[in-house]
């Protein structure tokens, strides 16, 4: 077929009810798909990613922050063919603090001390020393002193009253050292034939900053961080690959040109709207096209107390009171002049 032909067939006829034909085609296979979670083989850590019919829910409701934020890293050619240097890259990344080194932590009331054991086994791995962590803390929590002997640190407050020395324990544990904030799990995964780092936890404005990571390529699916990151067409880009990608993991198959609608529509505004009452039926012109969805009586009343007027231009209203809608033959106005009889 010759690419004009292909255009023409893919052209849709004014009056085509685009948006009923597009809810029937997510909203069938949506009846199909079950309540699931994916968990990465073998990491515990990482934890549960959501998927099916919670995640679907998640995106098109517009949820502020998705229930398992996660971000797909991709590293630089010049890093991605190695798994060391994936792994050098992620343990860069993860979000560390004092209390993913601990091996314990012990108030000394006597002589007014917080004694932190550090695990041995952790620094190495996070190539970390004694005197760097110690460092951090110090700059951390002002009006303390801090000593360190093999792996131990011991840390003065002047805080003498047993409540607050308690509180202070807790502030030494959340002490953040180094690495990216809310990523808090990452996992270096062969993919083809290069290494890429997925996490549990996201940051999108600042993964993108390292000079390791691949920019263009890497991906987050919190939809709002993509909007306040890179912008609203990415944002709407990103609710079209997150549901196309949610669907075809159930084995559903939904045509691209009607998620692309859905996306519009939550998209067109320059914000992220969900469809729901408070979201895109909220925008509606009508008041009977808002009063058809949910609390029907709530928008009755207030249209009522405003004096508005429904001027009947949609589909839904005009189905309402029964006359025609606009759509198909319905947006036709022909008046036909018949030949005056003699």
């Amino acid at each position: 077929m010759k690419s004009p032909d292909k255009y023409k067939k893919a052209l849709v006829p004014p009056g085509e009810a685009v948006g009923v034909i597009a809810g029937q085609s997510i909203g069938e296979p949506g009846t199909q798909m079950i309540m699931r979670t994916h968990r990465f083989a073998g990491v515990a850590e990482l934890g549960n990613v959501t998927l099916g019919l919670p995640r679907i829910i998640e995106i098109f409701d517009a949820k502020k922050t998705p229930s398992t934020p996660t971000m797909t890293i991709y590293i630089k050619k010049e890093f991605s063919g190695s798994e060391e240097k994936a792994k050098e890259i992620a343990t860069k990344i993860v979000e560390l603090t004092v209390e993913d080194i601990l091996d314990k932590i012990i108030i000394d009331l006597i002589n007014n001390v917080t004694k932190v054991y550090l695990d041995k086994d952790l620094l190495d791995k996070f190539r970390l020393t004694t005197k760097e962590v110690s460092e951090v803390i110090k700059a951390n929590l002002k009006k303390t002193e801090i000593s360190y002997e093999g792996n131990v640190l011991n840390i003065k407050s002047k805080e003498r009253d047993i409540k607050n020395l308690y509180r202070y324990k807790a502030k030494v544990r959340e002490v953040f050292i180094r690495g990216i904030q809310r990523v808090e799990q990452v996992l270096p995964v062969k993919k083809g034939d290069e290494w890429i780092i997925k996490t549990a936890g996201s940051n999108l404005r600042e993964v993108i900053k390292m000079p390791e990571v691949d920019a263009e390529r890497t991906t987050t699916n919190d939809i709002f961080e993509v909007m306040k990151v890179l912008g609203i067409e990415a944002a709407r880009n990103a609710v079209m690959v997150e549901a196309k990608n949610t669907l075809q993991d159930q084995g559903l198959d939904v045509d691209d040109r009607h998620l692309m609608l859905v996306a519009d529509m939550m998209t067109a505004d320059g914000i992220i709207k969900g469809v729901n009452r408070y979201g895109i039926t909220k925008g509606k012109a009508s008041v009977l096209a808002r009063a058809s969805f949910e609390v029907a009586l709530k928008h009755l009343f207030d249209a009522a107390v405003h004096r508005e007027i429904d001027e009947l231009k949609s589909v839904v209203e005009n189905v309402m009171i029964n006359q025609p809608a606009p759509i198909g033959t319905g947006m036709l106005k022909l008046v036909v002049k018949h030949a005056k009889k003699d």
